[in-house]
């Protein structure tokens, strides 16, 4: 099972999680299968390139994503590329996958979406005043 958590930097698994999944200079993906793990640069048109975030974690293999909470468009698209998401992640990425097998993080839905983050031009004003990660 391949996790993808989104991190601040390129230290693995002592990295950092982002704030804004969206925003983050970078993903670390761990597989729990192999203990690999990689980090790969943010490209999706948040950061200037194309594409969306859930769209490059589809293409690495990702099954589960992991972050501190998110839109319901985001969300949406999650679960239309058959990745599952959960929430509350916090510290490091070993402090989260830690946390993830010992199922203390909660999956999202729908209903955990960030109010927000429900309209695009909304959650570009809100974003800094920190009400949502």
């Amino acid at each position: 099972m391949k996790i993808c958590i989104p991190t601040m930097g390129e230290n693995g698994i002592d990295n950092n999680v982002g704030e804004h999944f969206g925003r983050v200079p970078t993903y670390t993906i761990v597989d729990l299968d192999t203990n690999e793990v990689k980090v790969i640069p943010n490209t999706s048109e948040h950061m200037g390139g194309e594409g969306q975030p859930p769209e490059i974690m589809a293409r690495e293999g990702v099954n589960v994503m992991i972050c501190r909470g998110l839109g319901r468009r985001a969300i949406t698209m999650f679960e239309e590329l058959g990745i599952d998401v959960y929430i509350g992640a916090s510290g490091t990425v070993k402090d989260t996958i830690n946390e993830f097998k010992q199922n203390k993080l909660q999956k999202a839905s729908i209903d955990d979406a960030c109010g927000q983050h429900a309209f695009r031009d909304q959650h570009h004003n809100e974003h800094n005043l920190g009400h949502c990660y």
